[in-house]
């Protein structure tokens, strides 16, 4: 399809991994795949009172999303290393069960340290359904055909996180929140069924593997600790506290081990050419900023919604639904652009788009209408779209399919480490500007929260992730190349 040489995990017959004729089953298990991993990561929002009423542990609740999110980001890699390694067949069926015995768990759950530790086993098989499923969507289909299924895929994670929050709403409300879970079982049960059955990848000769696991486990120590000084930092912690520093120098320590680990590897699960080759560096580090820059809008928009303009929460999530639909939609037509004017340059525009975007968030009037940030979100989202599936698409045109999974891993990994960095710095953002003009310099009283205060916390905000796109513009323009060097397709 997209890559002309032959090596010893290439696949014989090409890269393909199911004839045209066959791909629609599939297709339909990576978009059910894709809804379990979007609605899991929205769902539980509004169901958390009724969680923390029946099982306690409100200081500790934070961790039903951070301690999914850190096995999903710690795990890529690995799962991408393993499916070049084995094929994405085993492995998108390893993920699926893991997250279905961790839905199964988290339905079954006595207490709050029950239900989180059975959070990070869904985020487990989650790691796996995120990087599987967009590595598989670039081996079933040439480039030319490529938009169309991640154009989906994307509608699929678009869709699904809109419903999510009302979902669980409906369920905790009118049913119980166990229910949150259980729904993931039938989900799950059919895409499991379709790949088993449908999902057929042609014979790869290789010799003798062997698994760095070791390295595996150094990157999941490390992004573990990362993610977890950066999670709690400023919220069970000051950020200079003994704790947060030794949290930081933790991770720092086992970054250096992990760097010689991966050196000695024979297959290590990180390699190093992710880093040397211009291209993937240039994505990943662009993806990067593009995590960080996204959490602006989807962590503060709502809370400026309700407080600012005065919306109740269904009205609130509607503001942030407008960047949600143009995403895809932007997504779609994405390759008219790219086939005229390449990846990068396609990516260059969407992200100059975005900072110009973000930058005119501010002068937004005070307090304003709803339809004003909905309508910043509606063109943040097209720019976006011409963003994220670019330069996904470009950068797995770039490499042969024993290197897929891993260039795919790398380049969501980054992203995942993006969006947990903003989060840590646009909150202490927040909160510095937040305190600087609440009277009392007291934020665990929300009545002191003054709309005025909130505007301004969350003008900064979008000030910080304008600087995030132009971070991302620099990137593009000094590294990425000209041309993405596209490999051609097999005869």
């Amino acid at each position: 399809m997209t890559d002309a040489r032959t090596d010893a995990t290439t696949p014989d017959a090409g890269d393909a991994p199911t004839a045209a004729r066959g791909r629609g089953p599939v297709v339909a298990a990576l978009m059910l795949g894709m809804a379990l991993a979007a609605l899991d990561g929205t769902v539980i929002a509004t169901a958390v009172p009724q969680i923390v009423t029946e099982l306690g542990g409100l200081s500790v609740f934070s961790w039903l999303f951070s301690g999914y999110l850190l096995a999903v980001t710690v795990t890529l890699p690995v799962y991408g290393k393993l499916s070049d390694t084995y094929g994405r067949k085993p492995v998108l069926i390893t993920g699926v069960i893991l997250f279905l015995i961790g839905s199964l768990l988290c339905a079954v759950a006595w207490n709050m340290p029950s239900l989180i530790a059975f959070r990070v086993v869904q985020g487990l098989g989650g790691g796996a359904l995120q990087g599987t499923v967009q590595t598989l969507a670039a081996d079933l289909y040439p480039l030319k055909e490529r938009p169309r299924i991640q154009a989906r895929l994307s509608t699929v994670w678009a869709s699904s996180s809109i419903a999510g929050p009302a979902l669980g709403g409906l369920l905790a409300g009118y049913a119980d929140w166990r229910w949150i879970f259980l729904v993931n079982l039938p989900v799950g049960a059919v895409a499991l069924w379709l790949i088993a059955r449908h999902l057929v990848e042609p014979t790869r000769t290789r010799t003798a593997v062997r698994v760095d696991w070791l390295g595996a486990l150094s990157v999941f120590a490390t992004g573990a600790l990362l993610l977890t000084a950066l999670v709690q930092g400023g919220v069970a912690w000051p950020w200079l506290s003994a704790p947060s520093l030794a949290l930081f120098a933790a991770a720092g320590a086992l970054a250096v081990l992990t760097v010689i680990v991966e050196r000695r590897a024979a297959e290590p699960i990180i390699p190093g050419w992710v880093w040397r080759r211009r291209t993937i560096a240039a994505v990943n580090l662009s993806l990067g900023a593009l995590g960080l820059l996204m959490v602006a809008p989807t962590v503060f928009i709502p809370t400026y919604a309700q407080t600012v303009l005065g919306l109740g929460p269904i009205a609130a999530g509607f503001v942030l639904s407008a960047m949600t639909l143009s995403w895809p939609i932007s997504a779609a037509f994405s390759n008219r652009v790219y086939n005229r004017i390449g990846f990068r340059l396609t990516a260059v525009t969407g992200m100059a788009l975005a900072m110009l975007i973000l930058l005119a968030f501010p002068l937004l009037p005070y307090p304003g209408q709803p339809w004003q940030p909905a309508l910043i979100m509606f063109l943040l989202g097209a720019a976006l779209g011409l963003v994220q599936l670019p330069l996904i698409v470009g950068v797995q045109s770039t490499v042969p399919w024993s290197e897929r999974g891993t260039t795919t891993a790398s380049v969501l990994f980054c992203r995942q480490v993006g969006q947990s960095l903003g989060a840590a710095l646009f909150g202490a953002l927040a909160n510095a500007v937040l305190t600087a003009r609440v009277p009392s310099g007291d934020l665990n009283d929300p009545s002191t929260l003054t709309p005025a205060a909130v505007d301004a916390a969350v003008d900064h905000v979008h000030l910080g992730a304008a600087a995030a796109a132009a971070l991302a513009l620099l990137t593009l323009l000094t590294l990425a190349p000209r041309r993405f060097p596209v490999l051609p397709a097999p005869d």
